[in-house]
């Protein structure tokens, strides 16, 4: 059953969260771009969550790189 995450993380599969692929979308563009962005918000509004996932794709992505390498 999920929960209301107050705290740290959210998990998709525990948590409730709304939909933020296309601003995770945005973020990698940038990213890859080499452009400079911040995550400037109030308590309760996902920073956390989305560094994490940010962190979490590019880490995948360097591993399917060095996989197909070998």
């Amino acid at each position: 059953m999920k929960k209301f995450n107050i705290a740290g993380v959210c998990i998709k599969e525990k948590h409730y969260m709304v939909d933020t692929t296309d601003k995770i979308k945005k973020i990698e563009m940038m990213i890859e771009d080499g452009a400079y962005f911040t995550i400037n918000r109030s308590r309760q509004f996902g920073k956390t969550t989305t560094i994490s996932m940010i962190g979490n794709k590019s880490n995948n992505r360097r591993r399917s790189k060095r996989n197909s390498i070998r």
